[in-house]
């Protein structure tokens, strides 16, 4: 998705000559949903993307809404409405990952991506750096930058091998057809059900047909960080034995599950060195708390195309420098934030969590992520970008 998009960014920019290389042989998503909030889809959209997403799309009415996981009692509901959307400038949507993948690529010249092209290696050497792929052919460039989520190849060129923390906890996620779905399960509604040590996400996509669940729970000796390992639906249904009849509802429907382990990443001083640069997960990877790793993704390569868009190749260090300054800051605030949803969402029952639910029913709803939605990076560039 950063890879993608940056590429869009920087086409837009004027950067003539941009190559992506894609280590799969072809361009595919797991079945999955994915939440694009105001502060990301306005760039998409400027890019010329809206009407292409929202044909597969669903906008949220309420993108926030918090329910307790014994009653489904709501305890905070952000409402996303007219309003809202002329504040932020954009709708808050959710879609199918394979969808949105979709319309980026489409988006993207013929020839601009390589599939089949898996780096081995990268070398700054000054006046170019150079990639090298493994089935041993090399090609040099101006700036090279790694896209290549939270297993990135590119990272550890930069900042060395790295072990990340493991947090004890493993996501469940399926989809569920509408048809299938209560009905309060297909409202435009992303509800989050915050229980003892685990919670429970759904929302629609596909336009609305079908559903998304996703979950964060005790991962016990599930250990694997994949987005394909495929998971058991007993299991997950065990997971949340005893909850609200609703969440025990769309489970059941579902008839199977992927399954991967969370490990959290601390954030990195340094995104650049030379010519290379690290961009979306391959920079800040975040646990999904939040919902924002796509959407800082999609930011990052907005700024990225701005700070490199008419400079020479001789300037393309401190292009990226630039880069890494306007954007480490608030990426590095978004991650620190994601990690820290964990210990708000899983409370024990007992007083902590009456008070954090009582927080949560005198929050604003429309200041609560104004920061977050309302800002626009592009306007950090100062004189914007080439239209």
């Amino acid at each position: 998705m950063g890879g993608l998009s940056a590429a869009l960014f920087l086409l837009r920019a004027g950067v003539a000559d941009v190559h992506v290389f894609e280590r799969q042989a072809e361009l595919t998503e797991i079945g999955a949903g994915i939440q694009i909030a105001p502060n990301a889809l306005l760039l998409l959209q400027r890019l010329g993307l809206g009407d292409a997403l929202m044909a597969s799309a669903v906008a949220f009415e309420v993108p926030w809404e918090f329910r307790r996981w014994q009653d489904g009692s709501i305890l905070f509901s952000q409402s996303y409405d007219d309003a809202a959307e002329a504040r932020f400038g954009a709708p808050y949507i959710a879609i199918h990952r394979a969808h949105l993948l979709r319309v980026l690529a489409a988006a993207l010249p013929v020839g601009v991506v390589e599939l089949g092209r898996r780096v081995a290696a990268v070398s700054d050497e000054g006046d170019a750096v150079t990639i090298v792929f493994e089935d041993g052919a090399s090609e040099s460039f101006d700036a090279l930058i790694g896209a290549d989520g939270i297993h990135s190849v590119v990272r550890e060129a930069l900042l060395g091998p790295e072990s990340p923390e493991f947090t004890g906890l493993a996501a469940y996620r399926a989809l569920v057809p509408a048809a299938e779905a209560p009905e309060f399960a297909r409202r435009p509604v992303c509800s989050i059900w915050l229980g003892p040590r685990r919670h429970f996400v759904h929302y629609p996509v596909s336009g609305g047909d079908q559903i998304n669940l996703v979950t964060a729970n005790p991962a016990g000796d599930w250990r694997e960080e994949s987005w394909t390992a495929d998971g058991s639906v007993a299991d997950f249904a065990a997971e949340f034995d005893g909850w609200a009849e609703p969440v025990c509802q769309l489970i059941a429907a579902a008839t199977q599950t992927k399954r991967y382990a969370f490990f959290a990443r601390d954030p990195v001083e340094r995104w650049t060195h030379g010519r290379v640069a690290i961009l979306g997960d391959a920079a800040h990877p975040m646990l999904p708390f939040f919902a924002q790793g796509a959407g800082q993704a999609i930011e990052d390569g907005a700024v990225l195309a701005g700070c490199l868009s008419g400079i020479s190749s001789g300037s393309v260090a401190g292009a990226l420098r630039r880069y890494e300054a306007l954007r480490r800051e608030r990426a590095t605030r978004v991650q620190e934030l994601s990690r820290e949803r964990r210990e708000h969402h899983h409370m024990p029952d007992g007083p902590a969590q009456r008070e954090r639910d009582a927080a949560l029913a005198g929050t604003d709803p429309m200041g609560y992520n104004a920061w977050l939605y309302g800002h626009d990076v592009e306007a950090d560039l100062g004189g914007g970008v080439n239209e």
